[in-house]
């Protein structure tokens, strides 16, 4: 339960095949087990993943709320969205503090980081200039708890679940930070006045500006106090792994750091689906930040377009669990259901591309086919990333999972990054976004086809152990 440095006898495989008995060729069974406990850290890792995602996107659904308020510009804004991105920039610090100490240390720091900027943001400081400084600082000490958040669910699916349930884990794990993001489209308007809540006294329009104030405080300390809670109860309790592994694949040793970067970089096979992962999340990802601003020329209004993203989002996330609890029933499939989700992918994004093209194409564009159209979008897509990782996880093993996913959702928010960057530079017509995310679409469609799957570490689960 400790986060000190694992010894070399800890890191040795805990199940290995039993010696054989004198005159006689039988063996003994190799045993597993799983724990009770295994929900409660599933759900400490999660409610984690839900507060980082809810921390990262508290000031995009209450911009204008907090222009008034803190004197914010569109610039500050943009700005507190990307440090979510920024704060995975020391991505291989967090990987290596995962295959060296456990889970359990890289986790703590990661609550740690989140606690600190939590308390920053909530100093009632009088004068703005440093407010907006402790505000800003406290948004990338939450982003650096992305990485882990990000890239630690197959391990921790690993680690505690029999193989029966590890897509589902990973699933669970994965998706409930893109639901804390989803909230926080209803909690911050919800709990946050909008600054057209006016008072007129004859011709003058005061904005109450202390109370809402005083609303976007009580967030705040809110958002401080759960992550404290959180942190407390991680520090009392969330080991690394159980007693006794729960199969066979969990038991295995794996690859050092080093061999383990080496052998990602230089296998096409994990180089091609990684593409076909980090490409369309990314252009996703970035693409949906700016979605009021695409669907603004289809008369989409700022409400419309932020439950368009909110029920993308939870309908990926819902999807992703079923889809996960069926590759649980029936193993070896990962492939099929992702080649499956980006037909349907590709075919809601050329529907919602052309739609908004409707001078060209003379399609309807009504407020439902919009809606449509795009949720399916996300839907598709958000709901492939548990199957992605699982698949990442069979393809390069015995590579230590967080290093593995570590990698890949690196990729992944350097597309976005990318995406973003070149948004500077064209953002009067923004069609070329939906022409990106299709072809985003269609391309990790192409890398699938193309992709020989296998499942070593699934192989070793089910025959090995038997």
């Amino acid at each position: 339960m400790g986060a000190a440095e694992s010894t070399e006898g800890e890191r040795e495989p805990l199940l290995v095949p039993a010696q054989p008995a004198t005159n006689t060729t039988s063996t003994q069974p190799v045993f597993s087990r799983v724990y009770g406990r295994r929900w409660f850290v599933l759900t400490m890792f999660s409610l984690l993943g839900f507060m980082q995602g809810l921390v990262w996107n508290t000031w995009g659904p209450i911009q204008n709320s907090a222009k008034h308020v803190f004197e914010f510009s569109s610039t500050d804004i943009a700005i507190l969205v990307l440090w979510g991105p920024v704060g995975y920039l020391p991505w291989l610090l967090f990987m290596w503090l995962m295959d060296k100490k456990g889970l359990r240390a890289s986790l703590l720091l990661s609550a740690f980081f989140m606690v600190l900027g939590a308390a920053l943001r909530s100093v009632p400081l009088k004068d703005l200039y440093y407010r907006r400084w402790m505000i800003h600082g406290g948004q990338l000490l939450n982003g650096l708890a992305g990485p882990t958040v990000m890239s630690a669910a197959p391990l921790l699916s690993t680690t505690w679940f029999a193989p029966d349930q590890r897509a589902t884990a990973t699933a669970i794990a994965s998706l409930i930070s893109y639901l804390g993001s989803a909230c926080a489209f209803l909690i911050g308007p919800l709990a946050v006045p909008a600054p057209n809540d006016t008072e007129k006294l004859g011709n003058v329009i005061y904005w109450n500006q202390n109370h809402i104030g005083n609303r976007i405080q009580f967030v705040l300390y809110t958002e401080f106090g759960m992550i404290a809670a959180l942190f407390v109860a991680v520090l009392f309790y969330f080991p690394s792994r159980p007693p006794i592994p729960p199969s066979v694949a969990a038991a295995s040793q794996r690859l050092s750091y080093r061999s383990s970067i080496c052998r990602l970089l230089s296998n096409m096979r994990f180089l091609m689906i990684a593409l076909a992962y980090s490409v369309p999340t990314g252009v996703a990802a970035g693409w949906a930040g700016v979605l009021d601003m695409i669907l603004t020329p289809a008369k989409v209004s700022q409400v419309d377009a932020g439950w368009i993203g909110f029920w993308s989002i939870v309908g990926g996330c819902v999807f992703g669990v079923a889809m996960a609890r069926f590759a649980d029933y029936i193993r070896g499939m990962l492939k099929l259901i992702l080649v499956l989700m980006f037909a349907g992918a590709s075919l809601a994004a050329t529907w919602f591309t052309l739609t908004c093209l409707t001078r060209l194409t003379h399609l309807p564009s009504t407020k439902a086919t919009l809606y449509t159209s795009c949720i399916l979008v996300g839907i598709f897509i958000n709901s492939s990333v548990p199957i992605f990782l699982e698949l990442f996880i069979e393809t390069v093993y015995p590579v230590p999972e967080g290093i593995t996913c570590g990698v890949v959702t690196f990729l992944s928010n350097l597309f976005t990054g990318l995406l973003l960057f070149c948004l500077t530079f064209y953002f009067t017509e923004l069609s070329w976004l939906n022409w990106c995310l299709t072809g985003s679409c269609i391309f990790s469609l192409l890398l699938l086809l193309l992709f020989r799957e296998s499942y070593d570490r699934l192989y070793l689960d089910v025959f090995v152990s038997v």
